[in-house]
């Protein structure tokens, strides 16, 4: 019988700086050529697993370790990184933070030069693996100009150029438009194949992996492993949604019709999906859903004409751009990676000017109002918390915006404390930031921004790298505010789930201009704006087109039938 190439054996590993053990008596075998998804909550362990694997610990990250962990034979507890590292290659979730090289062939060659390799064997491996990966035309450009899709190709190629046969995948879906999403399934599994390679994913969006072949996924939960089969037995369980995972939406559709799961086949491949009357229950159930009219808005809040702007002049990204938001709406902001979705926002709150066109909000000129004043009515909140956060402590920071604009402070500590107790952190008020898991910083943010009162809000993928837990409580957190108070609130996504389910209207952008302004529903069921956008057809498409049902209107109905649960 073969070997196990990864082994842990009834391994803990508890961080010095915590109280509590993160990773619980692991046993896990993993097989030479496997591919392997790792899912679980937030803090189920997902990334301490992953840190074992790439030798992060014990080396970077010291703690308390019992058992034993093996990768290729080597014991983690006696290998150095280094040794590790000619084992196992990491692609990180964020591809910008493990480049080192000024261009890309820079990049790929940076640890053959460390080796001290020849010329002619660097750019023999160079060229194998820009031909492997697609990137032959890319090899003069700064990896950080590239599209997210393009920039996880070098990443791969800069670890897969030192013969690494096992390969670890950190989220690697997070920051990825859905078609390079697809892309990257496809290129992995290719590779996979082609490389006799391991793959480890550790990912949220289960669905999303799922669109390639999986020989085994793994469920975690505080520490320990719940689950280590293939993935049809876990989903016919509806394990997912126990655990505060996202299930496939295919899955939840055929929960929705009352279809026994145990009953049916190929759960984990929707072209292969069977079950007992599937088409009569799904039709049954499609039928009797009466769709609620549409949610309108009428009052324009923000009015933008003929907007151009370009980092050269001579070729603009955002191209003769119009467009109009109205007050209440909640908006999601979808496009393909690199079509100007930040750089519209930038335009917007001013950190950026626009080279033409006209922006009016409220009735007034944005062009006559500072960053500063826009700030007072439109609140911009970046993906990353920590890149926003400036203060120790949760009321400082949610106070700042007001002590710069200079209010007393019986005003201050009354609206702070307000704001609070609107985005559940009240109890939380005199805590350290540090102190706080990903999501609540992220609502920390938004509340430094909702306690100046403003009457528009846009987030930056609001809800990437969560999980369903976290992601849920965010999302009716804002679904709260913008039915309260009446906010006009933007998400820029690549998250369709979160298009489908939240927003009312989505305005898609491409080639500089607004390809489509529309319901999500009817976005997401229009093939030529899904292949201009980079989009992805959700299997709810796939799943109402396979047993004869207006996609459109049955994934109007599914997304109804979801609010309407919730």
């Amino acid at each position: 019988m073969t070997a196990p190439i990864i082994s842990f054996k009834d391994f803990s590993f508890q961080y010095d700086s915590q109280t509590e053990p993160t990773l619980r008596h692991l046993n896990l075998d993993i097989y030479p050529g496997e591919k392997v998804l790792i899912a679980g909550p937030s803090g189920s362990g997902k990334s301490t697993l992953g840190r074992c694997l790439n030798g992060l610990i014990p080396q970077s990250y010291p703690g308390k370790m019992s058992g034993q962990v093996f990768i290729n034979g080597q014991e983690i507890q006696t290998s150095s990184i280094f040794d590790l590292s000619l084992q196992v290659g990491t692609v990180l979730q964020d591809p910008d933070s493990q480049f080192v090289g000024l261009t890309v062939v820079e990049d790929m060659a940076f640890s053959l030069e460390n080796d001290q390799r020849t010329q002619a064997d660097m750019r023999a491996a160079t060229a194998k693996w820009a031909q492997t990966l697609d990137l032959q035309n890319l090899l003069t450009h700064r990896p950080q100009e590239l599209s997210g899709g393009q920039k996880q190709r070098v990443a791969m190629a800069g670890v897969l150029i030192d013969n690494s046969k096992i390969l670890l995948f950190d989220e690697p879906l997070a920051s990825l438009d859905p078609a390079s999403g697809k892309a990257s399934m496809a290129l992995i599994e290719q590779l996979t194949h082609t490389e006799d390679l391991t793959v480890i994913i550790i990912e949220h969006r289960i669905e999303d992996v799922l669109q390639q072949p999986i020989d085994r996924l793994v469920v975690m939960q505080e520490g320990r492993i719940v689950a280590n089969d293939q993935p049809e037995p876990i989903l016919r369980q509806s394990l997912m949604a126990q655990l505060g995972l996202r299930e496939p939406l295919y899955l939840s559709a055929l929960l929705h019709a009352g279809i026994d799961l145990t009953a049916c086949q190929h759960l984990d491949n929707l072209a292969k999906l069977t079950g007992p009357n599937l088409t009569e229950r799904l039709q049954q159930w499609a039928t009797g859903v009466t769709l609620n009219p549409p949610v309108t808005h009428s009052k324009p809040l923000l009015t933008i004409d003929q907007l151009c702007f370009g980092y050269d002049p001579h070729q603009p990204i955002i191209d003769q751009l119009s467009l109009t938001l109205h007050r209440g709406e909640m908006i999601s902001l979808v496009g393909q990676n690199g079509t100007g979705k930040s750089t519209l926002s930038n335009l917007i709150t001013g950190f950026l000017t626009p080279q033409g066109g006209t922006m009016t909000f409220d009735g007034q000129s944005l062009a006559e109002l500072s960053v500063k004043e826009r700030a007072d009515h439109i609140g911009y909140i970046l993906q990353d918390p920590n890149q926003m956060i400036s203060k120790t402590l949760i009321f400082d920071e949610v106070a700042t915006g007001l002590v710069l604009r200079g209010l007393d402070e019986l005003t201050i500590e009354k609206r702070v404390l307000a704001t609070l107790k609107v985005c559940g952190l009240y109890e939380f008020r005199h805590w350290p930031i540090s102190a706080l898991s990903f999501g609540q910083k992220k609502r920390v943010t938004i509340a430094a921004i909702l306690v100046l009162e403003p009457t528009m809000l846009i987030l930056d993928e609001p809800t990437a790298g969560q999980d369903l837990q976290h992601y849920t409580e965010m999302m009716n957190f804002l679904t709260k505010i913008n039915h309260e108070q009446g906010m006009t609130i933007m998400l820029i996504t690549h998250d369709m789930h979160l298009m489908l389910e939240y927003t009312d209207r989505t305005i898609v952008l491409g080639h500089g201009q607004v390809l489509m302004d529309a319901a999500p529903a009817d976005v997401l069921t229009n093939d030529a704006i899904i292949e201009q956008a980079s989009l992805a057809k959700t299997s709810l498409y796939t799943l109402a087109e396979r047993h004869h049902i207006a996609p459109t209107e049955f994934v109007a109905k599914f997304v109804q039938a979801e609010r309407e649960a919730r």
